[in-house]
C-alpha cells in the first residue's frame, strides 16, 4: 500500500471537524491540489474559493476568525508564507486572530515547478512573527492529529505539508503533543534533531550508525515554535553533539532556532544539514533531495566529521 502524503490529511482532518458548524475553509483556487475540496463537496456552504487572491483569502479569514469562526485558509506554502505575508503579519498576527494557515506543496516538493514554487523560507518567515505557531509534521499520521488540534487553538497557527507520498515515521494511534518533541531514539553518542520529512531520513542515518557502534537519538522536532527548548538542551548537552536536519533554508529554519537555543546554554557542537542558501530547481524529487544534501548518507556523513572534530 503505498504511503498517503501530508496534504491528504488536511482534507481527512477537514472531514473529521466538519460537524462543528463554527469550521470554515477558505482556499485560492486550490481545492484539489490542497484536498480541501473533501470539505467542500461536502459542506459547500462553508467552503469559499477566494481565486488567486491570497491577500484577500488572509485578510477574509482574519475578519472571519474575529468574528468567532474557525477558519482554515489554505493554498500552496509559497502563496501563504510569501505572497500573503503582509496580511499574515497585519490582519492574522498583530491582531491575534486565530486563523489556522495550512501550506501544502512546502520544501522542494513541487518539485517539478522548480524553485519558482519550491519554498525553502517559510519557516522562517512564519517563526519570526510574534503568536505565532509553526508547525511541521513528518507524515499522514502526524499531520492529521495536528490539524486536528489547530481547529481550538486561540491563536493563530501555520503548518506546512509536503505535496508527495511520504514515508510513515509515526506509530498508528500516536498522539502528538504541541510544542514537545517527540524523541524517537535514545543515544548518547550524536543527536538529530529533524523535522519533516527529514525525520524519516535521521532514522535510517541512526539505523546505519548504530551497526557501526555509534549510539544515535533522534528527535522529531515536529514544533519549530514553541520550541521545546529543554529537551534540546538536554540532548545536546547528554551527547554533546548534534546535527539538524530540514527540509528548508538552513539560515531562520530549524537549524538558526536550535542554534539559538544552544548558543545560550554551551557544551553542544551544532551541524545544520539543509539547503545552503540556494534556490531549489526543477527535477525528480530524489534527485532533488541528493544535490541538496537532504539524505541519511550525508546526515552519517556529517555526524561522523562532527564526532571526529569533538574528539
Amino acid at each position: 500500500m503505498a504511503e498517503p502524503a501530508m496534504r491528504e490529511a488536511y482534507g481527512d482532518a477537514l472531514l473529521k471537524m466538519g460537524e462543528d458548524e463554527r469550521v470554515v475553509v477558505l482556499d485560492a483556487d486550490l481545492a484539489k491540489a490542497t484536498s480541501s475540496g473533501k470539505f467542500a463537496a461536502k459542506y459547500p456552504d462553508r467552503f469559499f474559493d477566494m481565486g488567486i487572491a491570497e491577500q484577500n483569502l488572509m485578510g477574509t479569514a482574519a475578519g472571519m476568525a474575529i468574528s468567532g469562526l474557525k477558519p482554515f485558509a489554505s493554498t500552496f506554502a509559497l502563496f501563504a508564507a510569501g505572497r500573503a505575508y503582509e496580511p499574515i503579519r497585519n490582519a492574522v498576527c498583530y491582531a491575534k486572530a486565530p486563523v489556522k494557515i495550512v501550506a501544502t506543496h512546502a520544501g522542494l516538493s513541487p518539485n517539478s515547478d522548480g524553485g519558482s514554487h519550491e519554498t525553502i523560507e517559510d519557516i522562517a518567515l512564519m517563526r519570526v512573527l510574534p503568536g505565532m505557531t509553526v508547525l511541521s509534521p513528518c507524515d499522514y499520521r502526524q499531520a492529521l492529529d495536528m490539524v486536528l488540534q489547530m481547529k481550538d487553538m486561540d491563536h493563530p497557527a501555520y503548518i506546512r505539508m509536503s505535496r508527495h507520498p511520504v514515508e510513515t515515521v509515526t506509530t498508528e494511534g500516536s498522539h502528538t503533543e504541541i510544542g514537545k518533541i517527540d524523541v524517537l531514539r535514545e543515544g548518547g553518542d550524536v543527536c538529530f534533531a529533524a523535522t519533516g520529512i527529514m525525520v524519516a531520513e535521521a532514522l535510517h542515518a541512526a539505523e546505519a550508525l548504530e551497526e557501526k557502534g555509534i549510539h544515535v537519538a533522534v528527535l522529531n522536532v515536529h514544533t519549530i515554535k514553541p520550541l521545546d527548548k529543554e529537551t534540546l538542551i538536554r540532548y545536546g548537552k547528554s551527547c554533546g553533539c548534534m546535527v539538524t536536519a530540514e527540509e528548508h533554508s538552513v539560515i531562520g529554519g530549524l537549524g538558526s532556532a536550535v542554534a539559538e537555543v544552544l548558543s545560550e546554554c554551551g557544551g553542544c557542537r551544532l551541524k545544520r544539514v539543509g539547503i545552503q542558501d540556494k534556490f531549489g530547481q526543477s527535477g525528480d524529487l530524489g534527485e532533488l533531495m541528493e544535490s541538496y544534501g537532504l539524505t541519511a548518507e550525508n546526515l552519517i556523513e556529517t555526524a561522523l566529521k562532527l564526532m571526529e572534530e569533538d574528539k
